[in-house]
C-alpha cells in the first residue's frame, strides 16, 4: 500500500532497498575499489532493488537516484561538478533517440494507421488461424522499427486487434473456451514482441543502452549503428518470425483451425476505418523517411555529406508531424512514457557510466574473469554460460532496464578479455536482451498487458516462454553465426 493517496512510496519495499543499499556499503570494501566507487555500487545496487521491488516509478526512482548522487559527492567534492556529472547524460543523443521515437510512435495510434496495418495483414492471412498468427507478428514487423515502446507496439496496438478477433470466434476467459482459438492468439500477440525488440535499435527503449554498454566495453571499438544493429539481427530475426506462430501452433494448438470469418471480419474493420486519411499518408510517409534516413540510404547514392544522425533523423520526423498538424504539442506532452523514459534513462546510464569510470565494472569483471579461469574454461564455454546467466537470471527481473544495467557491463567485459571474437558475442548478447523478454508474465511492459486478459494460464505462459527462449537462442546461434560470418564480422 502507499504511504498515504498522495504518495507513490511503498515503504517496505523502499527501506528493503535502502536496508540492500546500507549492508552493501558496510561490507569489506576491495582493495581494487575506493571509496567512491563502493558508495557508488552500494546507491547503485539499492536504486536497482528499489525497482525490482517497484518500491517507487522507475522515473521517480530516477529523480532520487540523481540527487543521491549529486548530494554524496560520490563524483566529484565540489558541489556544480556533482550535480553536472549526475544530469550528465542528459546530453546523451541515444536516449532522446528513444524519446522522441515514442513521441513520433504516438502517431501511429492517433492516426489509426497501426490498427489498418494488422487488419490488412489479417485480411490477407486471415483463412487460417496460423494464418492470423502470422498477420499479428508481421504487423509487430511492421510497425517495429518506428515503436520503441514495445508495450505500445504489443500491448497498446496489437493486443485489441487480437482480442477483436478472439471475440468474433466467441472465445474469451468468461466463456472457458481460451483453448478455441484466443490462449493461441495471445501467445502470438506475446512472442513477437521479444523478437521485434531484438531487430531495430528503436523496437525497445533499452536496445540504446546496450549500444552504449557495447561501446563502453570496447573502448568505442564496436558503435553499433541504426543500420549495422537491423542487418546483423535480420536474418535471425526474420527466421524466429517464421518459426514462432509454427511452435506456438504445435505445443498450443488451437481448437479451430480454418478462419474464414477472420478475413471477412478484418475487411469489414478496414471498411468502417475508410479510406485512408490525410493524417494517416503522412505518418507514413514520415515512417518511410525514418527508415531511408536510419538505415542512411542518402549517404550510399549521395556520398558521405548526406549521412544524417539517427538522433536528428527522429527529430525530423517528429517536427515534421508537429508541423502537419498530425501531432499537436499537447500530444507530445501527454506522451509521458516518452519523458519517463528520457529520465530514468539518464539516471540510470549515468550510474553505470559513473560506475565504470570509478572502476567498479573493472573489478567486478576481473572477479568473474578469475572464476572462469580457475574453472578451466576457454572462451566457447565461457562466453556460452555468461549468455546463459544472463538471460535466464530475467526470471529474477521485472525490467529488462534494470537487468541490462545491472549486469550487462561486466559480462561484456568479461566474455571479450577470455577471447570471445568481439562482434559475435556483443551481438548475442544484445539479443539475449530481448530474447530474456519471452520468459515471465513480469519480463517487460507488455507481458503483464496480455497475461492480464487471462487467455493464458501462468503455467502455459512459463511454459511457452521457456520453449520459446530455447528456440529463439537457438536460431541466433545458429542462423546468426552464419549469418555473422557471411557479413565477415568474424
Amino acid at each position: 500500500m502507499p504511504l498515504d493517496s498522495r504518495s507513490d512510496l511503498r515503504p517496505i519495499p523502499a527501506l528493503i532497498a535502502i536496508a540492500i543499499g546500507i549492508t552493501i556499503w558496510l561490507l569489506p570494501q576491495p582493495a581494487a575499489v575506493n571509496d567512491q566507487g563502493w558508495l557508488m555500487l552500494a546507491m547503485f545496487i539499492g536504486t536497482i532493488a528499489a525497482i525490482i521491488g517497484k518500491a517507487m516509478p522507475i522515473g521517480a526512482l530516477s529523480i532520487v537516484a540523481i540527487a543521491m548522487v549529486a548530494t554524496s559527492g560520490v563524483t566529484s567534492s565540489h558541489p556544480g561538478t556533482a550535480i553536472k556529472d549526475a544530469l550528465s547524460s542528459f546530453t546523451s543523443p541515444l536516449i532522446w533517440l528513444i524519446a522522441i521515437a515514442i513521441m513520433i510512435s504516438r502517431g501511429l495510434i492517433k492516426t489509426g494507421l497501426g490498427a489498418r496495418i494488422g487488419y490488412y495483414f489479417i485480411a490477407l492471412f486471415g483463412k487460417r488461424t496460423l494464418g492470423i498468427g502470422y498477420a499479428l507478428a508481421l504487423s509487430e514487423l511492421t510497425l517495429a522499427p518506428v515503436t520503441p515502446s514495445n508495450t505500445a507496439r504489443g500491448g497498446g496496438i496489437i493486443h485489441p486487434i487480437m482480442l477483436s478477433i478472439a471475440r468474433s470466434f466467441n472465445s474469451t476467459p468468461e466463456n472457458n473456451n481460451t483453448g478455441k482459438i484466443g490462449k493461441y492468439l495471445a501467445l502470438v500477440n506475446y512472442h513477437a514482441n521479444p523478437i521485434t525488440s531484438a531487430m531495430f535499435i528503436t523496437a525497445t527503449a533499452p536496445n540504446p543502452l546496450t549500444v552504449k554498454l557495447i561501446a563502453d566495453a570496447t573502448g568505442a571499438d564496436i558503435s553499433l549503428s541504426w543500420t549495422t544493429w537491423a542487418l546483423a539481427m535480420l536474418l535471425p530475426g526474420l527466421v524466429a518470425i517464421l518459426l514462432m506462430p509454427l511452435v506456438l501452433y504445435y505445443f498450443f494448438t488451437p481448437e479451430i483451425r480454418k478462419t474464414d470469418n477472420a478475413a471477412c471480419f478484418a475487411r469489414q474493420k478496414l471498411s468502417e476505418l475508410g479510406q485512408i486519411t490525410r493524417g494517416e499518408k503522412i505518418m507514413l510517409g514520415v515512417f518511410v523517411i525514418l527508415l531511408l534516413l536510419w538505415a542512411d540510404i542518402p549517404m550510399w547514392l549521395l556520398g558521405d555529406s548526406y549521412q544524417v544522425n539517427a538522433t536528428t533523423t527522429a527529430f525530423i520526423g517528429l517536427s515534421i508531424l508537429l508541423l502537419t498538424g498530425v501531432l499537436t504539442w499537447q500530444d507530445i506532452l501527454s506522451e509521458k512514457s516518452a519523458w519517463d523514459t528520457l529520465v530514468w534513462f539518464g539516471a540510470l546510464v549515468m550510474m553505470a557510466s559513473q560506475l565504470n569510470h570509478l572502476g567498479v565494472i573493472t573489478w567486478f569483471s576481473d572477479s568473474i574473469q578469475s572464476a572462469i579461469a580457475q574453472a578451466g574454461l576457454g572462451w566457447q564455454s565461457a562466453s556460452a554460460l555468461l549468455i546463459l546467466i544472463f538471460l535466464y537470471s530475467h526470471y529474477f527481473f521485472a525490467s529488462t532496464t534494470a537487468h541490462i544495467t545491472a549486469m550487462m557491463g561486466a559480462f561484456l567485459t568479461v566474455g571479450l578479455a577470455l577471447g570471445a571474437p568481439a562482434m559475435p558475442f556483443v551481438l548475442m548478447m544484445a539479443a539475449a536482451s530481448s530474447i530474456m523478454m519471452t520468459l515471465t508474465h513480469y519480463a517487460t511492459g507488455t507481458s503483464p498487458v496480455i497475461f492480464g486478459s487471462n487467455y493464458v494460464t501462468l503455467g502455459e505462459w512459463w511454459r511457452a516462454g521457456f520453449i520459446m527462449s530455447l528456440v529463439n537462442l537457438l536460431i541466433w546461434t545458429l542462423i546468426g553465426g552464419l549469418w555473422w560470418k557471411a557479413l565477415g564480422y568474424w
